[in-house]
């Protein structure tokens, strides 16, 4: 995907206070501290996700208008977070109602620690995604971190844990994974 324009559009508390032109959504999902903003803005291709070393600095809903024909979001991830537990409690009624209200979304990219086939967080996550049939693309993140000899075995682990077939390792640090994430994202923009 050529990407001709990025603007960051808004940060919304609710489901429904989101853009209201109607364009489609990919929202973007994972554990605090995977590296959700780290890969938006790898994605990108510049830094507008605020990326942050504690967990749950992302506490809205996020909207980037891409080419001015889409928009990438970024959720507020679910686990340890360094917030209040008021704070921590009302995102999951937050994501739950944007992934299951949203008309406009198309799919989710669901984001795993490559170096964590085991999370039970990430397992609920799968499958409350599969229960809502949402359309979902699996990403490891984090891929710097082990060797590329090793990055097949720890791919293959997470594959046979959630029941997938595909799954795209990606290091923000070492920019990979960027075009492939692109190519799968336009391919859910192409289904409706």
């Amino acid at each position: 995907m050529k990407i001709t324009s990025v603007e960051y559009n808004k940060a919304a508390p609710r489901w429904e206070d989101g853009p209201g032109d109607g364009l489609p959504e990919i929202a973007v999902i994972g554990r605090s501290n995977v590296g959700k903003s780290s890969l938006i803005n790898l994605l990108l291709g510049r830094k507008l996700a605020y990326v942050a070393k504690t967990p749950g600095k992302t506490q809205l809903i996020h909207f980037f208008s891409i080419n001015q024909s889409f928009y990438l979001v970024d959720l507020p991830g679910y686990g340890f977070a360094k917030v209040g537990k008021e704070t921590r409690n009302a995102w999951g009624p937050m994501v739950d109602a944007y992934i299951t209200k949203r008309k406009t979304l198309r799919g989710v990219i669901l984001l795993i620690d490559l170096r964590r086939s085991d999370s039970p967080l990430d397992f609920q996550m799968n499958e409350w995604l599969n229960h809502h049939e949402i359309t979902t693309l699996y990403v490891a993140t984090k891929g710097d971190k082990i060797s590329k000899g090793k990055r097949k075995a720890y791919a293959d682990a997470i594959k046979s844990a959630y029941g997938m077939s595909d799954l795209s390792i990606t290091s923000s640090l070492k920019k990979e994974g960027k075009t492939e994430i692109w190519e799968k994202i336009e391919a859910f923009l192409l289904k409706k």
